[in-house]
């Protein structure tokens, strides 16, 4: 069976608890799932599959944990790699820069030459600008529990089924 590390970011226990859900979800795949802050790059290059979570913060910036870790992966080839993406944001208090650190995971990991899957439609989102949309979609899954927790768990069901065809 392929190895899938869920790695996350979490300072509020959001992306913490989105990481669970997707977790839960993939249960029949044995995934592991790991705090960014307790990683090393040996997390990312002995895993098949990602699955990378961050939150928001500031000017549209990744949760701290992960600077650390983008410099670690810097000299790392992980061309081979199946990389998800999931990120949460404000829709509301950050419209212009909502799910932007997910944006941030995607300019590096694509920029590592990884296969990235599981884009999302933005129709069903409410939002000024946001960097992690490419060619019209999210690069990844964009969660807001801030507004609209009420969908998580059904957004999170429908991407989950959506990135299990690439396992």
């Amino acid at each position: 069976m392929k190895k899938i590390s869920i790695i996350y970011g979490s300072t509020t226990d959001n992306t913490k608890d989105t990481a669970e859900k997707i977790a839960e979800q993939l249960k029949d795949f044995c995934p592991k799932i790991k705090d960014v802050a307790k990683c090393n790059a040996d997390d990312f290059t002995d895993a098949d599959f990602l699955i990378l979570g961050t939150s928001t913060w500031g000017a549209g910036e990744l949760q701290d944990d992960w600077y650390g870790m983008l410099l670690q992966l810097k000299s790392v080839d992980l061309s081979d790699k199946t990389v998800a993406l999931f990120g949460l944001g404000d829709s509301n208090g950050y419209s212009d820069t909502f799910v932007d650190g997910m944006g941030e995971l995607y300019k590096f990991f694509n920029g590592k030459n990884c296969k990235i899957i599981g884009s999302v439609s933005t129709m069903e989102y409410c939002f000024d600008y946001s960097s992690a949309v490419i060619d019209g979609e999210f690069v990844g899954l964009p969660i807001d529990a801030d507004n609209e927790s009420e969908l998580t768990d059904e957004r999170v069901a429908d991407w989950v089924q959506n990135i299990k065809q690439s396992f």
